[in-house]
């Protein structure tokens, strides 16, 4: 399978602190008494796409969540160990959640634009951070929508609704808001799984540009997808991390019979 772009392999076990974008340490979490994550290390590179694969239930979603803490926002959220970002751990009390959300932006499975205009979604977060002047908005805007390769379609209409837009416009203006902030670091929660094939290479093609600008770390299910656009994949099963490797090893080579039962689907 051709992948969409080719990148010299590092070894993730092996990454230097200059090289690691988030770099997470025997990270338990428990919703209530339930436990989610077991033990989770691994660091990820800058740079560089990285997928999360594993069956429903398995603690993708939970684990990307951590990287932005987002899984506060859940009563009886508690967990134990260290995300690393920058060589700070995000989980001290001394970390400002808002600063940290701005840094690591997050994209979801359906699109969730605001009811307000084109314009308005972009430049949100931006009001929200205190900028105010219409010249830095109007640049910000368009540079903005220009990454998400959605300029040249909605130029011409940036203050009607959000919710004219098509459904594969509407998860790349999400995209574009996002990026307004300028994130180190873009969490990608199955971002494509509502969209048709056609607007779902046209996202991957969009990540596959991106990460030469920021990391990206990508909840899939579908893993021709994770194959095909990420550099490197971790499969994860019942909370913990079985294998973390580049992908192209870990899809024709995995090191874990686990692993390999899952990618040729004898289970999952």
């Amino acid at each position: 399978m051709l992948k969409l772009f080719e990148h010299d392999k590092l070894n993730v076990h092996e990454l230097s602190d200059a090289q690691t974008a988030i770099d997470v340490r025997d990270l338990n979490l428990w919703f209530d008494t339930k436990h989610v994550l077991h033990d989770i290390s691994m660091r990820i590179p800058k740079h560089c796409i990285t997928s999360l694969i594993g069956q429903s239930g398995c603690g993708k979603s939970t684990l990307i969540s951590s990287f932005n803490r987002l899984n506060d926002l859940h009563q009886g959220c508690r967990y134990t160990g260290e995300v690393n970002i920058d060589g700070h751990d995000i989980n001290s009390k001394k970390q400002n959640v808002s600063q940290l959300r701005t840094r690591v932006g997050m994209v979801f499975q359906r699109p969730n634009p605001f009811p307000l205009s084109i314009y308005e979604n972009v430049c949100y977060g931006l009001r929200l951070q205190g900028v105010r002047t219409r010249r830095a908005l109007d640049d910000a805007v368009e540079q903005a929508l220009k990454d998400a390769a959605l300029w040249d379609e909605v130029k011409d209409r940036l203050f009607e609704s959000a919710h004219i837009l098509s459904g594969g416009q509407q998860q790349r203006l999400v995209f574009a808001r996002a990026l307004a902030l300028k994130p180190e670091i873009l969490l990608l929660d199955e971002p494509t799984s509502a969209l048709d094939p056609l607007t779902t290479l046209f996202i991957e093609e969009l990540m596959a540009q991106l990460k030469s600008r920021c990391t990206i770390v990508i909840v899939t299910h579908n893993m021709q997808q994770a194959a095909r656009v990420s550099d490197y994949t971790a499969f994860l099963h019942q909370g913990q991390l079985i294998e973390y490797s580049d992908s192209d090893t870990l899809f024709t080579m995995p090191d874990k019979k686990q692993t390999e039962d899952y990618i040729t689907g004898r289970y999952g």
